[in-house]
Order: C-alpha cells, then sequence, then structure tokens
C-alpha cells in the first residue's frame, strides 16, 4: 500500500493530523470537500508521484534527473497545471512526500530527494487521471484537433479515442438500458436505445459526462488485465536495449522535452502493465442518483480485475458515499454467506458481486477549505460513518426548512 504527506502546498496547510501526516492510499479511496478544499490536489499528487515511482522503476529517468527541483516544478506538476501552487514565503515549507512500493520520494527544504526501499514487491501501473474537464470531448472527435494546456486532459482524450477504436460491435452501459457504437466514418458514438438513435454529440449532459470515464474505465482495465494475464516479462537483453533506447532519446538534441517523453512513452509500452490505478474526478458529475450506483458499481468491477488495482475518487456526492457504504456491507455479507447460493443470487441482485468492497480496502478523506486540514472519516464496524461533510450539508437543507416553518408559524 502507498502513501503520501502533504503540507503547505496549495490549499492544504496543515494537511492529515494523524498518522504522522500519512494518508494511506487503499484499493478504493474517495476525497471529499469543498470546492477549493484541495480534493484534486491530493488525486493530482498522487498521480504525478507514482507515475515518477513508475518512471523510475522502468528506468526511464534516473534519480538525479528527477532530484532536480526545476523538474519537478516545471515538468510534472505543470502536467496537472499545480506548478503554481508553490507559495510566495511557503516555498521552504511545503513538503510532499511519498511512499511507493519501491521508491520513497520526498520534497522538502525545496529539494527532491528519491530513496529505494529494500524488499519491494511492485506491480507495474497503466495510470488514468479521469479529468471533470471530460464532458465537452464528445464533440472531439480526435485529440489532434484541440491545441490544450493540460497535458492530463491530451492524454485523456488520447485513452478515449484509443477505447473508442476498439470497440467492437456494441457495448453496454450501465444506465438508460442504452448501446453504444462507434461509427467509423463519421468518428461519432452513437447512442442506441429501444426506441432512437442519438449522437453523443446530441446526447443529455448525464451521457456526456459518463461514456467517456466509462469506456476508458472499460478499456484501460481490460487492457490490464490482458497484459497481466501474459506472463511473458522483458528479458535482460530487452531490457539492456530499452535502457540504450532511452539513452539515445535523450541524447538527440533535436527533440524537444515532449517530444523525448512521447517517444519513452512509445518505447516503455513494451513493458507489461499488471495494475491499474484509476483516478477519477467527480464520478457523479450530471448524473441522477440511482445512474451515479450504476456508475460506481462498474468502476468497482473494474477495480476489482486485479487484487493491485486502485480506484481514486474525489467526490461532492453524498450518495457516492452511501453507496460505498452499501458496497462495504456487501462484502461483509458476500463473506458471511458462503457458498449459500441461494443467498448469493438475492444479494447479486442487489449488489454485483464483482462490486463489493471490503471494508479494510476503503478509505475516505475530508478536506476542509477554511483550515487545509484533512481528516479521515470514520466507520461503525467498517461502515463509512454518515457523520460527514456531505450528509452535514443535507441535514443544512432541512434545518433552513425548518426555520422557514417557523417564520410561517408567525404569520
Amino acid at each position: 500500500m502507498s502513501q503520501i504527506r502533504i503540507k503547505h502546498f496549495g490549499p492544504i496547510k496543515q494537511g492529515f493530523l494523524e498518522n504522522e501526516g500519512w494518508i494511506d492510499i487503499t484499493k478504493v479511496t474517495a476525497f471529499i470537500g469543498n470546492q477549493g478544499s484541495g480534493k484534486s490536489t491530493v488525486a493530482k499528487l498522487i498521480s504525478t508521484f507514482s507515475w515518477i515511482e513508475k518512471a523510475l522503476v522502468r528506468g526511464d529517468y534516473d534519480k538525479k534527473w528527477f532530484e532536480n527541483r526545476n523538474r519537478l516544478k516545471t515538468n510534472f506538476l505543470k502536467y496537472h497545471r499545480l506548478d503554481s501552487y508553490f507559495e510566495e514565503g511557503l516555498f521552504d515549507k511545503t513538503l510532499i512526500e511519498y511512499k511507493g512500493d519501491v521508491f520513497h520520494i520526498k520534497y522538502e527544504n525545496t529539494q527532491l530527494s528519491i530513496s529505494e526501499i529494500e524488499n519491494h514487491n511492485y506491480s507495474l501501473p497503466q495510470i488514468m487521471y479521469v479529468p471533470a474537464e471530460r464532458n465537452f470531448i464528445a464533440y472531439v472527435k480526435s485529440p489532434n484537433e484541440l491545441k490544450l494546456s493540460s497535458e492530463s486532459l491530451k492524454e485523456f482524450l488520447t485513452e478515449f479515442d484509443n477505447a473508442k477504436n476498439a470497440m467492437d460491435g456494441l457495448v453496454s452501459i450501465p444506465i438508460n438500458n442504452v448501446q453504444l457504437e462507434y461509427d467509423e466514418l463519421t468518428e461519432m458514438i452513437i447512442i442506441r436505445g429501444n426506441d432512437y438513435d442519438i449522437q453523443l454529440t446530441d446526447a443529455s449532459s448525464g451521457f456526456q459526462s459518463l461514456v467517456p470515464v466509462y469506456l476508458v474505465s472499460k478499456y484501460l482495465s481490460e487492457s490490464v488485465k490482458d497484459q497481466s494475464d501474459n506472463k511473458e516479462s522483458m528479458s535482460n537483453d530487452e531490457k539492456k536495449r530499452f535502457k540504450n533506447g532511452v539513452e539515445q532519446i535523450y541524447s538527440n538534441s533535436n527533440l524537444t522535452e515532449e517530444q523525448k517523453r512521447v517517444a519513452i512513452s512509445v518505447l516503455s509500452s513494451k513493458f507489461n502493465k499488471t495494475s491499474f490505478i484509476n483516478i477519477v474526478e467527480e464520478p457523479e458529475q450530471n448524473l441522477f442518483p440511482t445512474s451515479q450506483w450504476e456508475l460506481l458499481k462498474k468502476l468497482l468491477e473494474f477495480n476489482n480485475m486485479s487484487s493491485n488495482n486502485q480506484l481514486i475518487m474525489t467526490t461532492h456526492s453524498p450518495y457516492i458515499i452511501n453507496y460505498m457504504s452499501i458496497a462495504v456491507q456487501a462484502d461483509f455479507l458476500k463473506e458471511k454467506i458462503g457458498a449459500n447460493e441461494l443467498l448469493l443470487q438475492r444479494l447479486e441482485r442487489i449488489v454485483p458481486l464483482k462490486s463489493t468492497i471490503a471494508s479494510s480496502d476503503l478509505s475516505i478523506y475530508q478536506l476542509d477549505e477554511k483550515t487545509g486540514i484533512i481528516k479521515k472519516l470514520n466507520d461503525y464496524q467498517g461502515i463509512p460513518s454518515d457523520d460527514n461533510y456531505l450528509n452535514h450539508s443535507l441535514a443544512d437543507g432541512n434545518r433552513l426548512f425548518d426555520s422557514l416553518l417557523e417564520i410561517e408559524q408567525e404569520l
């Protein structure tokens, strides 16, 4: 299990006050909080530092290359547009520390240091960051059509393009009993319902939000599973050729840094990935509560395809948190039921057995935009507590309505 510790970076001030500041990145990890509280900041840092560890393990770069401070800021934090989060006056107070399976990476006192962890066991991951800005890509035929400042959004667009091209016939999606079809001639996705066909560009905002995250998550989780099932790995000779290829790319002065990164990515694809880190911003975006549940079940199913997969989410939705509680309770019952097929069938009709979460595999963190403090959501016998910011907001609505009724009674 990897961990991250953050202090004095962007909206995060003191960070997590428990566990010596270490946030556990479990199989399913969720971050909740108000706008500007730092949910996406934490998720993006997890994405950044897990990628750095992957690059170190593969040999894309050596430690000295990463330990150059400017590269962290200009090359890697810029990827998620976090380079401006180093505030004047707090630059030397910033602490970002990541403990992975192989490397311990620490940024402190304006310096990045990397040390290797002994007795490591590493599963090479496919890392995908699904941004909240995904809605508008329904209108894009190809990622080459756009000139974007966000590198992470460019990468998501590329994988969305790959997912579309990999579609073979009709693909069912988990809402409204509809299917998707990719029209190669027009390069458009068609939504096919019982009595209608409509292009994704003309569909509701809910479809435009759900389809990209669903297709990319499905495509990458299945691709990683296929690679993981293929037990062949690179031989020592192949690894040597790979490192020689990296050296040739970096010694080529005619290539820009971006061109070098792309070339190394192509070269690195020879490694079989054996896990999928799926980082999803606001899975609930533009979705009715029941549709949020249907999408969540699929994301959990994809996450359960491999024991090493991880699902990391930021959310404003109390339904997502409550539905995760249901998935935890379902997992408890699944283990308790055992081989009782009749009860398992009843459970399957409520929560698919492929979509349950072990309580030990779930962590939910609350971020406070006023204090910059992170707290872990308590649980009761493994079930996430309903004493959280999102449920408090629902209760506030009820209190406001009660106050209006009190005024009405005085009329």
